[in-house]
């Protein structure tokens, strides 16, 4: 945009108002650095420019998985030309736990280590190769203690991070000891890698008065901003987060970039420099968590029509050594053990089981996808011992519409589509008929067997935590009519950024090449939630809205007071705008209202 714009005719304003509209909202508008992703100029933490001076930190890694630490002796680490420094968890200066929601997260292991892969010191030096040399050389003695490696073992010995919690409707053991049939079995869940394609990475540069700016790869920048002002021991305000995109995230980086940037801050708080640490892809692997394997153990009691009369289902989560969010992932499977089914007498219980194992922690999906692979082997299970279609059996035990529609945890199912969506899925994928195509040719296959399944997902959107569900915004419209957005959501690849741009530029009515989202940063928006739970469009792109909409207000307010008219004789539309007869570009409106002192930033 340019101060030097042609100016245009009533005529031409007139014509350019009543064009079509092409980068609102529900318009296809390309990811805002898909170009840069395509031409490899996209801008991450690792190609930043290097500081003068600055440190690049390796981590040194424990290689039993429970043991007590006996000595370490950092010594040798600075026999090696290029090491600045070597620390262990007594060199922190202030809080060395760096648990997210309850403690149990050490930044470097106290005394003892729990997993193979924890950190238990860590070397700032004038490179990555010659840090993880130095950190190679400390030596660390153990004594071994014996580890728990299974999630069976971490069940039947009651060894967990949290304590089980329940839910129940009913009275599920009578049904169960009266029930027509009765089944019991287990299935074990497995995990997975996140894989993002960046691994976790900081990079800190020390500020004065004691502060830093971190640029990191992280879903949570608030929640980094708080460790980090943590284990320094200094107040939130002296810390800076700066996240203009990451190599995807998948939930790993919720709560598990912290690590990397608190160790990177430690460092360039006791050697004045600025520091670096890049996760190289195995050190990343063994340090960080999964997705959380599960153990399920049930008992169903149904009739000869695969309706349930009973249910008890007992849902382990394999935690890791830590809490990080099992809490709140064991309990979302839970939430998601009926996927669309009326369980009625239903006794649901969620165990946090303690394993020596890497911490796991956020994982697209958030323990849904555990709890309703439960209830869908249940339903085969079912359907296998009475040789019926497994889809008779789901559609037999859907919610109801205005009865059989509460939850196990005791919430009303409204507006429930799903008998409608089945029977449109049914007859456009020829169910029927293909069961049947499948079924002849099983016949006569002795060995390539096929199969055919229709299943309902049920997916929870938003924070269990309700105070998560919140967000900020900050909107500055400068004199030549551009505009500078920034939000509290985080740009890993899906598309957040354009979306809440085109929320704004939906709001302004103005086309949104006029729009420049810039990095998140907790200085421009605190307090921000984690990119998370499905949520980052809605909670981000209505604080946008809500800041967008507070300027426009000022706008018509300035202009039916310039021009004495009333509310309803201005309209925007299409970076133009209508005052009763007259029309004026976006540009103008906006010289106006900065000559008449109207504030034009706000936040939302």
């Amino acid at each position: 945009m340019s101060n030097h714009h042609v100016a245009k005719s009533q005529a031409e304003l007139a014509e350019l108002f009543r064009a079509d509209i092409t980068t609102g909202v529900g318009r296809s508008v390309k990811h805002d650095s898909a170009d840069k992703h395509v031409s490899g100029e996209a801008t991450y933490v690792d190609d930043r420019l290097e500081f003068p001076n600055q440190l690049h930190v390796y981590a040194r890694m424990s290689d039993r998985a429970h043991a007590r630490i006996i000595s370490i002796d950092t010594s040798p680490c600075y026999a090696i030309p290029g090491v600045a420094i070597a620390i262990t968890a007594e060199d922190v200066p202030g809080q060395l736990d760096i648990g997210p929601v309850v403690a149990g997260d050490p930044l470097l292991a106290d005394g003892k280590v729990e997993y193979v892969g924890q950190v238990v010191l860590a070397v700032g030096a004038n490179s990555l190769e010659t840090a993880r040399k130095a950190a190679m050389a400390a030596t660390i003695e153990y004594e071994d203690l014996e580890p728990v490696l299974n999630v069976v073992d971490a069940l039947r010995k009651k060894h967990f991070v949290l304590d089980s919690h329940q839910h129940k409707i009913g009275n599920s053991s009578a049904e169960l000891a009266t029930a027509p049939r009765r089944l019991q079995g287990s299935l074990h869940i497995g995990g997975q890698e996140h894989f993002y394609l960046e691994t976790q990475i900081s990079s800190v540069m020390p500020t004065e008065d004691g502060g830093m700016i971190v640029y990191t790869s992280t879903q949570n920048a608030t929640e980094v901003q708080k460790l980090v002002a943590e284990v320094l021991g200094v107040p939130m305000h002296k810390i800076v987060i700066d996240m203009r995109r990451m190599g995807g995230g998948f939930g790993g980086k919720e709560t598990q970039a912290a690590g990397p940037a608190c160790l990177c801050a430690v460092i360039a708080h006791l050697t004045g420099r600025p520091t670096k640490m890049r996760l190289p892809r195995v050190e990343d692997m063994q340090m960080t968590g999964k997705r959380h394997p599960f153990y399920v153990e049930y008992d169903v009691g149904f009739d000869d029509n695969g309706l349930l009369h009973g249910i008890e289902i007992e849902l382990a989560g394999n935690c890791g050594y830590s809490p990080d969010l099992s809490g709140s992932i064991v309990d979302r499977a839970m939430f998601h053990s009926d996927n669309a089914y009326f369980l009625g007498n239903a006794t649901i219980n969620g165990h946090r089981c303690k394993t020596n194992t890497a911490s796991n922690t956020a994982y697209r999906g958030f323990g849904g996808p555990q709890g309703m692979v439960a209830i869908e082997e249940i339903m085969d299970a079912i359907a296998r011992s009475l040789g019926k279609d497994p889809l008779e059996v789901r559609k037999t035990n859907y919610y109801g519409k205005t009865e059989r529609n509460v939850t196990h945890y005791h919430q009303t199912v409204e507006h429930n589509v799903i008998h409608e969506m089945t029977a449109e899925l049914e007859a456009s994928s020829d169910y029927a008929k293909r069961r049947e195509e499948i079924r002849a040719f099983n016949a006569k296959s002795p060995v390539l067997k096929k199969g055919l399944a229709l299943t309902p997902v049920k997916f929870g959107i938003s924070f269990t935590a309700t105070f998560l569900n919140q967000a900020g915004a900050l909107i500055h419209i400068y004199t030549d009519g551009s505009i500078h957005l920034n939000h509290g959501g985080t740009e890993m690849g899906q598309g957040l950024n354009t979306k809440v741009a085109q929320i704004v530029a939906e709001v302004l009515q103005v086309d949104i090449s006029r729009i420049q989202i810039t990095a998140t940063n907790t200085d421009k928006v605190p307090n921000t939630s984690p990119t998370a739970a499905s949520s980052g469009t809605d909670l981000n792109g209505k604080a946008a809205q809500n800041a967008a909409e507070t300027l426009k207000q000022r706008l018509v307010d300035f202009l039916v007071r310039e021009y004495k008219v009333t509310p309803e004789d201005v309209e925007f539309r299409n970076s133009q705008v209508r005052v009763r007869d007259l029309f004026l570009s976006f540009e103008e409106v906006i010289q106006k209202a900065y000559f008449g002192q109207v504030s034009l930033s706000s936040t939302g």
